[in-house]
This record gives C-alpha cells, structure tokens and sequence, in this order.
C-alpha cells in the first residue's frame, strides 16, 4: 500500500514523503517543523480508537510553496544518516 495515492484533494498541501507508522511521521514531521517548515500527518489509521505500531501508511504534506525544500532537507538528512552507517561498518571491519 505504501506509495498509493488515495482520491483526496488537498488543496495548497503536497506530499513530500511517506512512511509506515505514526511514530516515523512524527520524527519527520518534527524535523520539517525544527527548520521552520510546518508539516501536517495524513492515514487511515488515526480514525481508530487505538494505535498498532507500524500499522498503514502516513504521508507528510507540507505547503506546496514549502515542498522542494522541504524535499532536500529530508533527503540531506537521510544521506547524512547513510554516510554515519557507512562509517559505523567500516568502523566494524577493522
């Protein structure tokens, strides 16, 4: 299900990434929100009356003016992230 789009409009919002698990979307959401860029959770499964980690998708959206940066941010950060694990490894090996 991951990448579906669902027939909604939001007008002004634009998904920016998607991740599984309302605990992830709120790490993005909160480092979208740390630079400046305010950012909204769309799923399914906050309409239940309880939480199973990792259950269905959510989509960050941000203002479609706020889109591209918002992009870039989230793809430094996740090249970042693979540069310190690329470390840790080779760190590992000797």
């Amino acid at each position: 299900m991951l990448g579906k789009e669902l027939n909604v409009k939001r007008d002004g919002l634009e998904v920016v990434y998607r991740v599984l698990g309302l605990m992830q979307g709120e790490v993005i959401k909160g480092r979208l929100e740390a630079s400046g860029i305010p950012a909204l959770l769309d799923s399914e499964s906050q309409m239940l009356p309880f939480s199973v980690p990792d259950m269905g998708e959510v989509r960050i959206l941000v203002p479609t003016d706020r889109a591209e940066e918002a992009r870039e941010l989230l793809g430094a950060e996740a090249s970042d992230e693979g540069d310190a694990a690329e470390l840790d490894s080779s760190d590992a090996a000797t």
